[in-house]
């Protein structure tokens, strides 16, 4: 009896064949739906992923464009600096001032004109992206500055200094150029090499005084950076540049030592236009 009861209660119990089909066709559209939502979501998701790389892309690109214009404006940095160290050594005694000058008013030019397309360019970005685009036409700039204002005041033109110059270039609502000390200190290294020529040049023309002026520069210059560049980090460029100027000294030294030692023999030589003469013995000093 309790097995009959039992078996007709769960008769009861099951779901009718109305109710199995209602059952099905909510779960079918359950699925149909969520099926739906998972293709949309894929789609959103593919859309959001194209449109992200869309944007690195563009901004690669935009870098790529900006790099090429900063390579392009530092090379006319370069080209037009060097010829204001050109200039410079093409002073002498009767027309110093009026070469200085010369060469004062174009390293404005190079300012104004090259420099400061430089500087559009880079302003209110991160200049450390870009650094390798423009070193060499910073560090021909600073060698040109430095080399200038030496000849005119007999010091240093410092990192400060040459950074106000820029600063009119810049628009005073972003982050303005400044030469970095990397750039600055690989410059003065170059100089030294400069200094080394005009020295020699100053030695012919009978200018001993300046001469040992810029000895004395030169040694202070190459004693400073000695200290610094052990502690440098991107320190292989300088270790390059220490070796020419140690050379760069030694020859002004040695120029500066045959003039004192010899000079009783070659003083009254000095300035000749015999070019095929010994001066003071330095047939080796280019």
């Amino acid at each position: 009896m309790l097995f009959y009861a039992s078996k007709l209660s769960f008769l009861l119990m099951a779901p009718k064949p109305q109710r199995i089909r209602h059952m099905v066709g909510t779960t079918w559209q359950s699925a149909m739906k969520k099926a739906r939502t998972m293709s949309t979501d894929d789609t959103e998701t593919d859309s959001s992923m194209k449109d992200a790389f869309s944007k690195y892309a563009d901004y690669l690109n935009n870098i790529n464009d900006k790099r090429e214009r900063v390579v392009k404006a530092s090379r006319d940095i370069t080209m037009n600096s060097k010829k204001v160290i050109f200039q410079v050594h093409r002073m002498s005694k009767q027309n110093k001032e009026e070469v200085l000058d010369k060469a004062v008013n174009d390293l404005k030019a190079v300012t104004d004109q090259y420099l400061s397309r430089l500087v559009k360019e880079l302003q209110g970005t991160d200049f450390w992206k870009l650094r390798r685009a423009y070193s060499p036409g910073v560090q021909e700039y600073v060698e040109a500055a430095t080399l200038c204002n030496f000849c005119k005041t007999g010091t240093l033109l410092t990192l400060d200094e040459i950074n106000a110059t820029l600063l009119p270039l810049s628009d005073p609502s972003v982050e303005p150029l400044q030469i970095n000390i990397l750039d600055y200190m690989l410059g003065l290294a170059d100089l030294t090499g400069e200094l080394m020529r005009l020295a020699i040049g100053r030695i012919s023309e009978g200018e001993l005084d300046f001469a040992e002026k810029i000895c004395s520069f030169v040694r202070e210059i190459y004693r400073n950076l000695t200290l610094i560049a052990p502690e440098m980090d991107d320190s292989s460029d300088m270790k390059q540049k220490m070796e020419t100027m140690l050379q760069s000294v030694m020859k002004i030294e040695n120029a500066c030592f045959s003039v004192h030692v010899r000079g009783s023999e070659y003083i009254p030589l000095l300035g000749s236009a015999d070019t095929s003469y010994p001066l003071l013995g330095m047939l080796d000093i280019e």
